[in-house]
């Protein structure tokens, strides 16, 4: 894969960590590797707006909606297009990484073949 960059997590988990273009509201996802895909096991919204309604049986805990959607994928495109102000932050238990800040090709979170 020319141009490609690989980060090695420390386990199967991860979570993402934005703030939304237009509403200026976090948001998070804990996401797990399973077998050759992803699944999203719990999203959170701190408020909702424009396309960033909480998921179905989300409840308020800690000034956050939260729920579990079901949700499998083979991966992940976020799109960088360097308008939003800021990226995403990849987190790995307590070391995270910044990722997307500037305009650029989506980037593409997959497993890595064994």
């Amino acid at each position: 894969m020319v141009g490609a960059v690989t980060l090695a997590l420390s386990g199967p988990a991860f979570s993402l960590h934005w703030t939304h273009s237009v509403e200026r509201v976090e948001w998070a996802e804990d996401w797990m590797i399973e077998g050759s895909g992803l699944r999203l096991v719990q999203a959170r919204v701190k408020g909702s707006g424009a396309g960033m309604e909480p998921g179905a049986g989300a409840v308020l805990r800690d000034g956050w909606w939260v729920w579990s959607p079901d949700l499998w994928v083979a991966d992940l495109h976020l799109a960088a297009s360097g308008a939003t102000g800021a990226g995403w932050r990849l987190c790995d238990g307590p070391e995270c990484h910044e990722l997307g800040a500037t305009a650029g090709k989506a980037l593409v979170i997959a497993p890595c073949a064994p």
